[in-house]
């Protein structure tokens, strides 16, 4: 081959279809991205800035837009089983948010074990993220039922106003889902809307962390134990471990380490930075000699907080319910009485009928050999009256020499007059704080005839609070345990006026 062939060969025309073929794939796949953009319902945030992934809340949901022009930084929690349980959530959760210096997103009360959380002690709980995602449900179920009734409706709350802020979760959830409106005016295709549940999966964390927007806590009581300004208790193990045997039989690898909450979620922290931090479970309590979940009892170095944990010691109702139970004592029993507290169908206590008979058994002797004919008794019990035969419950009743007795039923007069004063106060909404764009007077108009709320509880709790004879109580009975610390503070003394 000679020069001249290959400088032909060299410069030879290219073929024109060489070139066209990479411009066909650049618009092909021009138009495919064009497509998935703009036809398809894909995430913003799932495609973050490359300059900083966390540097501007445009690129998540509405709800991060929407919660960045709050001016708040707020906390929620997941709350579940019975109420006692429900009510010492909510202390742990005011106490947290006051750590932490967050709003608390105040919930409503949930039914009875309609979310369970599982056993601690065993290492057996729900993950954070689906308890989460089971009390979201179940509360967009309540509103779908005209059955919410907020915490701050029964629980008063107006003495810790000016130690931590608060707001009503219809009037957060009203904003942060985007629906400017009271909750009870939705009609049920809205409730089930994809939006409303896309809304639900981001609060409960389902969808993971989104930088400044929200941070959903992991920790739960298989992992850690909460702490606040406790020496060496940063970062170092707990007493309660997993033993060895649990560990093979349930393949259990978590090592329990307190952890000091400031320093885990407070300002300058991942957690700290996001709009709303989301706890699960928020329930603890005393198990061999450590604590379950929180162990904050003092703050040695923050006086606020110290008084904050005094105050929530003791929580009261809210007048209406306070009211209606020194009523029922004042002009029902009209006599000095005691209360029996008396739980027997529910649990662990449906196995032990004899031992919680035998307490109140022993008082009432006491009683009667001390005072005059008949005793009055208070008897606040799961066990309708028809199933009394052949019970202690029984013998009491037909001794009307010796005893007297009282209850409360859902059907009563006073119930169901308390029940629609509790209903029209609208506590919850009348507390906390509102953002200047869904203030709680728009969400105060009934919309549906919703059902009264159920009071029967709380009602019975206060009288029991004003049995100047004493208190028999079921032996670890949460109940119980809430209405000790009703009498040991004085419920039945406060002055409030009764109507």
């Amino acid at each position: 081959m000679n020069v001249s062939s290959l400088g032909r060969t060299k410069w030879r025309k290219k073929n024109p279809n060489i070139r066209i073929q990479p411009l066909i794939s650049i618009l092909i796949l021009f138009f495919i991205l064009f497509f998935f953009l703009f036809y398809v319902d894909i995430p913003k945030y799932i495609f973050p800035s490359t300059s900083n992934s966390f540097s501007s809340v445009s690129q998540f949901p509405s709800q991060c837009q929407i919660g960045q022009t709050l001016g708040e930084k707020y906390l929620w929690f997941a709350p579940h089983s019975g109420f006692s349980n429900q009510l010492a959530e909510l202390k742990n959760a005011i106490l947290i948010a006051g750590i932490l210096n967050r709003t608390l997103i105040v919930p409503p009360i949930l039914d009875h074990h309609a979310v369970a959380l599982g056993s601690c002690p065993k290492f057996r709980v729900l993950e954070p993220d689906d308890l989460r995602i089971r009390v979201w449900d179940h509360i967009i179920q309540l509103i779908k039922d005209h059955r919410y009734v907020s915490m701050a409706d029964i629980v008063d709350l107006s003495s810790l106003a000016s130690m931590i802020r608060t707001i009503d979760f219809r009037v957060f959830t009203g904003l942060w889902c985007s629906l400017n409106k009271n909750l009870a005016c939705i009609k049920t295709s809205e409730l089930e809307s994809s939006s409303l549940k896309q809304c639900g999966s981001l609060m409960s964390g389902m969808d993971g962390n989104l930088g400044k927007c929200l941070y959903a806590v992991k920790d739960d009581c298989r992992n850690s134990v909460w702490t606040y300004q406790q020496k060496n208790g940063d970062g170092v193990l707990d007493s309660m471990q997993p033993d060895d045997e649990l560990k093979k039989k349930k393949k259990i690898s978590y090592v329990r380490k307190r952890r000091d909450v400031l320093k885990a979620l407070g300002p300058n922290t991942e957690a700290g930075l996001a709009t709303v931090l989301a706890f699960g479970s928020l329930f603890t309590s005393q198990y061999k000699g450590s604590e379950l979940y929180i162990d904050i009892h003092d703050a040695p170095l923050d006086s606020r907080i110290q008084s904050l944990i005094k105050k929530i010691e003791f929580l009261p109702f809210v007048p209406e319910i306070r009211n209606a139970g020194k009523k029922f004592a004042l002009e029902k029993i009209k006599s000095p009485f005691i209360c029996a507290q008396l739980r027997l169908l529910d649990g662990q206590f449906k196995n032990h009928w004899r031992a919680t008979f035998l307490g109140l058994q022993q008082k009432l002797e006491t009683l009667k050999n001390e005072g005059s004919h008949p005793v009055h008794i208070f008897i606040m019990t799961d066990l309708p009256e028809a199933n009394w035969t052949g019970s202690y419950l029984e013998e009491l009743a037909r001794a009307s020499d010796a005893y007297k007795l009282f209850s409360l039923q859902e059907k009563d007069e006073l119930v169901i007059e308390t029940a629609k004063k509790v209903a029209v106060a609208k506590h919850g909404l009348k507390s906390g704080v509102s953002p200047k764009n869904l203030r709680a007077s728009k969400m105060k108009k009934n919309c549906a005839s919703g059902t009264l709320p159920s009071i029967l509880l709380y009602l019975e709790e206060s009288v029991c609070s004003c049995a100047s004879l004493g208190f028999v109580g079921t032996a670890g009975s949460t109940i119980a345990e809430t209405i000790e610390i009703m009498r040991r503070n004085g419920s039945c003394m406060k002055q409030d006026k009764i109507e």
